[in-house]
């Protein structure tokens, strides 16, 4: 059975000191998984992350390169047959005119964007809840199967799709009340220096408020938290640690894009060399009708690199919370004795609770 992860016992004398080969001090750390039950590194936080995809490459893999191909199905069918051709600017085109167009433009491709968001929240959906317990196995070195995955999942999903919803909402409306003085001074002198600050100021509060919030998802999953318990979870465990957690995403983020430019740059080249009518469009600077090679061919490539870097981008968050119970509750003896680690008490035998 999975660990009691809603309730491990905080740090207490000799919590995770004891004696040691003669000496006071801490224990050689259980290794029963992808990481070391002990406070990590960053390496380690990534290291986790991408030997997760190697532990269970069959289950990880089945799920996001089903999951990326449904989503880049989707977004091709989008792509060709939503989004409308940006209309041509005649060059001898009026001001007034090439204005007009180009708000056009602006409009057709926000209307897509419903789409193109639907797409995103159902595989944030489904990659987040079934990687998350896909990771928290992999902790404890025990196997897990697409089916196991999915049952243990599937009762959290209501609960993770309210959360990934009202998390766009908060950053919605903090860009809204950011921006909104500039907004009602837009005819003044004061508009445009006030929506200049506004929107730096929003900027700022957006990554504040996505770190400190960045732990909620897994808080839901592994401990049943409710959607307000998983955020309020979250601002606490990210409390004193805000920046550590920034740099270990932002550097997840940043492997994430290497990674998919490596995989995605030749087969865009390729791409382009297979679409005669695109290249001839970039190379006449007309704009570019790309046809069936090029979105089949870029889609491939999009499905590569996904299947890569979603298991990335899931099991930083995860890590980071496992990494921060450890820190502050001393969760790495609660997964020691699930894992039946010696010398840590018998296995655990109860469902998580939260």
């Amino acid at each position: 059975m999975p660990p009691n992860w809603g309730g491990a016992p905080p740090y207490g004398p000799g919590g995770h000191g004891g004696w040691n080969g003669g000496h006071w001090g801490r224990p050689p750390a259980a290794k029963p998984g992808v990481i070391p039950l002990r406070p990590l590194s960053v390496g380690e936080i990534l290291d986790g992350a991408v030997s997760t995809l190697r532990a269970h490459w069959r289950t990880v893999l089945a799920i996001t390169i089903t999951v990326s191909v449904i989503v880049e199905i989707g977004s091709i069918l989008v792509e060709r047959y939503l989004i409308p051709p940006p209309p041509e600017i005649s060059p001898d085109a009026t001001p007034e005119e090439a204005l007009n167009a180009a708000v056009d433009s602006m409009q057709s491709s926000l209307a897509s964007l419903g789409p193109t968001v639907l797409l995103s929240m159902i595989s944030s959906l489904f990659l987040t809840a079934l990687l998350t317990t896909v990771i928290s196995r992999s902790v404890l070195g025990r196997p897990v199967s697409l089916a196991d995955a999915w049952r243990e999942s599937r009762p959290r999903l209501p609960h993770l799709l309210g959360l990934l919803v009202v998390l766009p909402l908060v950053y919605i409306a903090v860009m809204v009340v950011a921006l909104l003085p500039g907004l009602l001074l837009s005819g003044t002198a004061a508009g445009i220096p006030l929506i200049v600050l506004g929107s730096l100021g929003g900027i700022v509060a957006l990554v504040w408020l996505y770190i400190r919030f960045a732990l909620a998802s897994s808080a839901l999953m592994l401990e049943r938290q409710g959607i307000l318990d998983s955020l309020k979870r979250s601002a606490k465990l990210v409390r004193g640690a805000w920046w550590r957690t920034f740099g270990i995403m932002a550097l997840a983020v940043l492997l994430v894009i290497l990674v998919a430019m490596i995989i995605g740059i030749p087969f865009g080249l390729i791409a382009l060399a297979a679409d005669g009518d695109g290249f001839s469009g970039l190379i006449n600077g007309t704009s570019p009708d790309f046809g069936w090679p090029f979105l089949i061919i870029t889609g491939v490539g999009s499905v590569l690199a996904s299947a890569i870097t979603y298991p990335i981008l899931s099991g930083v968050p995860v890590l980071l919370y496992i990494d921060q119970r450890i820190r502050r509750e001393a969760l790495d003896l609660e997964l020691a004795r699930a894992a039946g680690v010696p010398g840590y008490g018998p296995p655990a035998d109860s469902a998580p609770r939260g």
